[in-house]
């Protein structure tokens, strides 16, 4: 294993390059290029706000950055894992001439999508201190926590679903109904009292999901540092995923080769 971390270190320049690449292709020729990862969020959040606001009967001022802060976090995760389940059968010409570990190219996912996320993050940080300035603290500082275990989350489950998806070509696209779901169970754009409300605890109190985007939403949504168990359940996340993902890597690294 630590031969292993040491390869991919060896290899930085190289998956650092591929992640950087990633984004220059994706907003070549555009004219705000890299600010849409503000204002695309943005605009759909406002979007949203106004009818969520309406339903629930929550001020729109409040509402929004909680919008905003689910929908930047989730749809990173959903984009590393479903995009990183393709990660091999992108970069298989890469893979069939040299002899990187293959985990810098879901490592390359997870990198160029926190940098985006890293870019939204700062219109939810504006929104908050303009709207909720009394937030503002010290406590703060915990959310940037928020991105290294995203970032962890993100690289395990591609790495996983990589692994999968270089054998089973459809799980690419099993995937986005199985994030679907997720979605609909867990507290990204409702508020976690409507699951209490309806006697759904324990898609609250059990989802590794909520407890993620307390994370970021406990200091920036309500000036309060993330709870121990918060930390517990989105490390033990990071635990169990990585675990899974060397399991699987070890088993399957030397076949993928075949699966391409």
């Amino acid at each position: 294993m630590v031969n292993y971390l040491r390869g991919i270190w060896a290899a930085r320049y190289f998956w650092w390059h591929l992640s950087m690449s990633d984004l220059r292709s994706r907003w070549r020729r555009s004219f705000f290029g890299l600010f849409w990862s503000i204002l695309q969020p943005l605009g759909l959040t406002l979007l949203l706000s106004l009818v969520f606001s309406r339903i629930f009967g929550m001020r729109i001022t409040e509402y929004a950055p909680y919008i905003l802060s689910g929908m930047i976090m989730w749809e990173y995760v959903v984009g590393s894992v479903i995009g990183g389940s393709l990660a091999f059968v992108q970069a298989d010409a890469y893979i069939k001439q040299t002899r990187h570990p293959l985990a810098i190219y879901t490592l390359r996912n997870a990198l160029s999508g926190l940098i985006v996320l890293a870019t939204a993050s700062l219109a939810l940080v504006g929104w908050v201190l303009i709207v909720m300035p009394h937030d503002f603290g010290w406590c703060w500082l915990a959310a940037l926590s928020a991105f290294p275990i995203l970032g962890l989350v993100a690289w395990a489950g591609a790495t996983i679903t990589a692994y999968i998806a270089a054998r089973f070509r459809d799980l690419p696209h099993a995937l986005g109904l199985i994030m679907q779901a997720m979605w609909f169970v867990s507290p990204i754009y409702f508020e976690p009292s409507t699951f209490r409300t309806g006697g759904l605890h324990a898609l609250v109190d059990f989802n590794p999901i909520y407890h993620l985007l307390q994370i970021a939403r406990a200091p920036l949504l309500h000036g309060q540092w993330p709870s121990m168990e918060n930390y517990g359940w989105s490390g033990g996340t990071v635990v169990v995923l990585g675990t899974i993902a060397i399991l699987v890597g070890r088993r399957s690294e030397k076949r993928v080769i075949f699966y391409l």
